[in-house]
């Protein structure tokens, strides 16, 4: 790769990045929270998941050992 490839390559993405329609902070604010809020209710879910399905282990294995 030639210099002169680098700096047309670092160019064109520069010219990408000005085509870019960045979000305003407050639709930033509100997907994070969206990202956050799915997140936890997923960590919730899965935690709750893995308690039952030890739970239900323990009492198969206490039935059978």
């Amino acid at each position: 790769m030639t210099a002169n490839s680098i700096v047309k390559f670092l160019y064109e993405v520069k010219a990408e990045l000005a085509k870019v329609v960045w979000p305003s902070l407050e639709s930033w604010i509100e997907s994070t929270i969206v990202v956050l809020i799915l997140v936890v209710a997923f960590a919730i879910y899965l935690g709750l998941l893995d308690f039952g399905l030890v739970k239900l282990m323990q009492a198969i294995i206490k039935s059978y050992g």
